[in-house]
């Protein structure tokens, strides 16, 4: 055996105090909830043993398989043009001046563009009351060139974020974050019309990439609305064994450990480390998190929830940050669309 110390992953592998389980929704992470992890084991706090002969986890590559899938919609948005003569309708509500809020706009309407989705945009300053919102997103419901609506979360906090995001149609949930869309996820025998983008993202990179589900212990850190809870409605939906992870799950390291899958969104730098995984598990990293890196020209750099250079040593296929998830955020939210329109005009 030899040892090997990561200097990289700069959290422990178990962790007393407060982290921050954060929701990722198209390239932006946003905080939900303050968690605190504790371990019963403590030795195995600053170094992995791991096996002399070292083999390196398949990467799973996010921004490859976003690419195929918006070439496949490009493919279908043209062919419904020429067939029916609808375009696909996305409209983007934007609230504030957020610089990290805009861009992600910017870049969702580029990426409409891009496959011949029509974008719609509504900006309304940080001080806009609820009605005007809910004026507006009334407008997008009962227009029939607009088939998917998406509010940029976050909202300003005097805006009621529930009551905005009930109030879009089921139709064009193109989020998935409607109750009736999630009652539907969660219930057997009930088809969600729509599925968030992040979790569905997810799913479908262990489907690219033939890995199996039914039958597989798999195990989701975090528990958001955004995130967690459907990523793990969907696994139990594929017919995985799945436990969730949590701020009140006793030695998360140990459940952790027992997963065949591992998705983690918990939005927490290297808080997965390799003592977590089984030996050959497959993990998907939803988390995008900011460490301080001098060295870089904007004096930071992103990483993941999973510490990627001890995982990648002990997993059989791993997501890389950036470009493992986040990419197939805005994929799924394209296809979503691109499913609402369909359903609507029933073209197949």
């Amino acid at each position: 055996m030899a040892t090997a110390v990561i200097p990289d992953c700069s959290s422990p592998a178990t962790t007393d105090g407060l982290l921050n389980f954060r929701g990722f929704r198209g390239g932006a992470v946003h905080l939900r909830q303050s968690v605190s992890f504790r371990s019963a084991k403590s030795t195995t706090t600053t170094r992995l043993m791991v096996m002399a002969c070292e083999t390196s986890a398949k990467v799973i590559d996010g921004k490859s398989v976003a690419k195929q899938i918006r070439d496949e919609i490009t493919e279908k948005v043209s062919r419904m043009k020429e067939t029916i003569n609808v375009v696909p309708g996305l409209a983007v509500v934007l609230v504030g001046e957020r610089k990290d809020s805009q861009t992600y706009v910017r870049n969702k309407k580029k990426a409409c563009e891009a496959v011949g989705i029509k974008s719609f945009d509504a900006s309304f300053p940080e001080k806009c009351t609820e009605e005007e919102l809910l004026k507006c997103i009334s407008e997008f419901n009962s227009d029939p060139l607009v088939h998917g609506i998406l509010v940029q979360l976050p909202l300003p906090r005097h805006i009621n974020e529930e009551r905005i995001l009930d109030s879009v149609s089921i139709e064009k949930d193109v989020d998935g974050f409607h109750p009736l869309n999630i009652g539907r996820l969660a219930m057997r025998d009930r088809e969600p019309l729509l599925v968030p983008c992040t979790p569905k993202g997810a799913i479908e990179l262990l489907h690219r990439y033939g890995i199996e589900i039914k039958g597989k212990r798999a195990v989701v850190i975090g528990r958001s609305n955004i995130v967690g809870t459907p990523a793990a409605l969907l696994l139990q939906r594929e017919n995985a064994s799945v436990s969730i992870v949590h701020s009140y799950t006793k030695n998360p390291e140990e459940v952790t450990r027992q997963a065949d899958i591992v998705i983690s969104a918990a939005g927490h730098a290297n808080l997965v480390r390799g003592c977590w995984i089984k030996p050959g598990a497959v993990v998907i990293d939803v988390g995008i998190n900011t460490v301080d890196d001098p060295e870089r020209p904007r004096g930071y750099r992103l990483v993941g929830d999973v510490c990627y250079e001890e995982v990648s040593k002990i997993a059989s296929a791993l997501t890389p940050v950036p470009g493992g998830v986040g990419p197939m955020t805005i994929a799924m939210l394209l296809s979503n669309t691109l499913d609402a329109a369909m359903r609507t005009h029933s073209f197949k």
